[in-house]
């Protein structure tokens, strides 16, 4: 009994001697954004209501199938602009909003939507989800640009 004691005793002095560590320097960086700043107004001429709807489906909660495959550019969702690296590709809410909106500017032959809203309802079934969106808001035409 006693050289398994002194033999358990070791082997727990061994692994508390030998545990894990890691090693991290931060080094204060600046960041490599910069600001455009432009004086241009745009004259907007607002018009009626219009709306989209996309829907898109998922699979493991990271396999689309199914839905839309043209999108409205250059709108950000609630995320930051500049960065660095956007996750979006995999937000199954963002492609579909975007999807929305592509099909509300295209079918109204707007320039943009005006005070968008964006109805999102998400059935999830664990292993499979259904993403529907549907955006209102009011037809835009840009007239010109000062």
């Amino acid at each position: 009994m006693k050289k398994f004691l002194s033999a358990a005793a070791l082997v727990s002095v061994a692994v508390l001697a030998s545990g894990c560590s890691s090693y991290n320097i931060s080094q204060p960086i600046a960041p490599v954004a910069g600001a455009v700043k432009t004086d241009l107004k745009a004259d907007v001429a607002v018009g009626g209501p219009i709306s989209g709807q996309s829907q898109v489906n998922i699979l493991f909660g990271f396999i689309k199938f199914g839905g839309d495959s043209q999108f409205a550019d250059g709108v950000t969702y609630g995320a930051e602009s500049g960065s660095g690296m956007s996750l979006a590709a995999f937000d199954p809410v963002s492609s579909a909003k975007a999807a929305a909106a592509f099909k509300a500017v295209k079918s109204s032959g707007s320039d943009l939507i005006v005070a968008p809203r964006y109805e999102v309802t998400v059935q999830d079934y664990v292993i499979f989800k259904k993403v529907d969106v549907k955006v209102t808001g009011n037809k835009g035409n840009i007239n010109n640009i000062r």
